[in-house]
């Protein structure tokens, strides 16, 4: 097996993100158990910043 692009061709199999169940975005990590929109599997706290503003 050669090292370099021919291999990292066959990194991309499967999904690595899910549907995720509190936010319903498509961000739901599934190896870690974290949802990098909203913060579920992570905090019982809704995932914010304070330089995007909510409506």
């Amino acid at each position: 097996m050669t090292k370099g692009t021919p291999s990292m061709g066959k990194k991309s199999k499967g999904k690595l993100h899910i549907m995720c169940r509190r936010c319903g975005s498509r961000s739901y990590h599934m190896k870690t158990g974290v949802c990098s929109a909203c913060g579920y599997g992570k905090s019982t706290k809704l995932k914010r910043y304070s330089y995007i503003r909510n409506k």
